[in-house]
């Protein structure tokens, strides 16, 4: 009940739909249309003659189609204002006029109200609509399947307008949901380009730093590094943003995948050793899957090489079976220095949002003993629809 005691208010306030347009090009030819339609109308029809109430007010009230996008209830005022006074001077005199077949542009006027109409327009323009059907009714002499037929014709343009808008609505809500999962799929992928990078660079800055004094050639080699690695950066990075910057679709960006993951194991990137073993089966696998497997294992050296405190190895590890693929990390890192005293971040999150989008699970945790796991397991197909 209190939810049906809030709908007007709420049918107050609710905004006009998005976008709508002043009088155009083919507005303009509409209203020509219909002005012709009611000459050819009024000359071809021995009952109206030039000077009828019905013809002139007629014309005169069709340049209303031409703002009946940015002015609805404007329109639908002054159009069924003047019917309603035209209906209620057919009363007054008791003279009966022909009415215009040519009229039947009326209709429009309370589709767009209902199309575009703020909510407030909608409930004020019904009042002003249920007026001029009123004294259209007390002045008319029509049977009643008549007036049943022509409240059925307002009714379903009225029902015509909501549908179009709350499609409308429905359709921009949905664009704007894929921007959003696009512009997600973009952070991770942002994120675990620039971290895995950036913590490789923040390694080799630091071993140069500490041979510096005792052996310039190795401080050398780890410039030498850190300029590969902030190349590959700027590389991604500018990859990112054509897409960006372009419109398109975050799909389009290239990610690589399972037959790239030797590159993570690059030992001129410092730190831990890396051990990849992939499984031999991985060719039929879904390009959506192999990226996200990719990212994965990316992410957690990432994430290894930052907290790993101690570790001398990190073993990465692909199975294929028939329906799955499982990616292993781990690490022989310290465990007592856990992990998750780190200021938080996006890298877990963002690896469970992936795995998930793609109908799988990512885990991460310490082992039993020492170090810490990452377990990924996504369909080989990806998501089924």
């Amino acid at each position: 009940m209190s939810r049906l005691r809030d709908l007007p208010r709420f049918l107050w306030f609710e905004p006009r739909a998005p976008s709508p347009r002043g009088p155009g090009k083919r507005d303009g030819l509409l209203l020509a249309v219909l002005v012709a339609i009611g000459l050819v109308e009024g000359a071809a029809r021995p009952e109206l003659s030039w000077s009828s109430a019905s013809l002139i007010v007629g014309i005169a009230l069709m340049p209303t189609v031409l703002w009946r996008r940015s002015r609805p209830l404007m329109m639908v005022s002054i159009a069924f204002g003047a019917m309603a006074a035209l209906s209620l001077a057919r009363l007054v005199t008791g003279h009966q006029l022909p009415p215009l077949h040519t009229g039947i542009f009326l209709l429009l006027l309370p589709y767009a109200l209902f199309r575009w109409g703020a909510g407030r327009e909608v409930m004020i323009g019904s009042l002003v609509i249920l007026a001029d059907a009123s004294f259209g009714l007390l002045s008319e002499q029509d049977k009643v399947s008549d007036i049943i037929a022509g409240f059925a014709v307002l009714l379903t343009a009225m029902a015509l307008g909501v549908a179009l808008r709350y499609r409308n609505r429905a359709r921009s809500q949905e664009l704007e949901q894929v921007k959003l999962r696009e512009r997600e799929e973009l952070a991770r992928d942002l994120h675990d380009t620039v971290a895995h990078h950036v913590s490789a660079i923040a390694v080799r800055a630091q071993a140069g730093l500490a041979t510096l004094s005792t052996n310039p050639a190795a401080a050398a080699d780890a410039l030498r590094v850190i300029e590969a690695e902030a190349s590959r950066t700027l590389t991604e990075m500018r990859a990112m943003v054509r897409i960006l910057r372009r419109d398109e679709s975050a799909e389009l960006v290239l990610n690589p995948g399972i037959a790239e993951l030797e590159r993570l194991a690059d030992p001129s990137a410092g730190g831990p050793d890396i051990d990849v073993d992939v499984s031999e089966d991985t060719g039929q696998l879904s390009p959506a899957v192999s990226a996200a497997i990719y990212r994965l294992a990316q992410e957690s050296i990432t994430n290894a090489r930052r907290h790993a405190r101690h570790a001398t190895r990190i073993q990465v590890e692909v199975t294929v079976d028939e329906t799955s693929v499982r990616l292993r990390v781990t690490d022989d890192g310290d465990t007592a220095h856990p992990r998750r005293s780190a200021p938080a971040g996006y890298g877990l999150v963002g690896m469970t949002e992936r795995a998930e989008q793609l109908g799988g699970t990512c885990q991460a945790g310490p082992n039993p003993e020492r170090g810490w796991t990452v377990t990924a397991v996504l369909p080989r197909n990806g998501p089924t629809p």
